[in-house]
């Protein structure tokens, strides 16, 4: 959201804007998507997602129709109870990305473990040397 200057910006906006930016209700985790990167090393693909604030709980990774499907979603809710108000605030941050798989992986060998911040996901490749090779008889 785009702050305007506070003498041209009305009582209510100030407001509005306070409200939702107060104590960091809206954290930068809540904000962004998390940044990703994709590694081919020693027949090993390594996806690295940097999602801090996120727990191993609230992450879903998937492979369908041969792409790697990884999201995530959070909830947060806040009770703030004072002499003469209530307020109670709540949250959902969420992000899903997909990837289309190479051909030369093997699916049964695909891990994923969420630590400090850091969702790592191996996935093995396939010998390709030691792929079937099938002739096909023209008829």
């Amino acid at each position: 959201m785009k702050t305007l200057e506070k003498t041209t910006q009305s009582p209510m906006a100030r407001v509005i804007e306070d409200f939702w930016n107060k104590d960091g209700f809206l954290d930068e985790s809540m904000k962004m998507e998390p940044t990703i990167n994709i590694i081919d090393r020693n027949g090993v693909y390594k996806v690295r997602v940097s999602a801090p604030g996120f727990k191993k709980k609230d992450f879903k990774v998937a492979v369908e129709d041969g792409s790697l499907i990884i999201s995530a979603e959070k909830r947060i809710e806040k009770k703030e109870e004072k002499e003469n108000f209530v307020r109670k605030e709540f949250s959902a941050s969420s992000f899903s990305r997909s990837f289309r798989l190479p051909e030369n992986i093997t699916l049964g060998h695909i891990k994923a473990n969420y630590k400090n911040g850091l969702l790592n996901i191996t996935i093995s490749k396939t010998n390709l040397d030691k792929r079937e090779v099938k002739e096909i008889k023209i008829r």
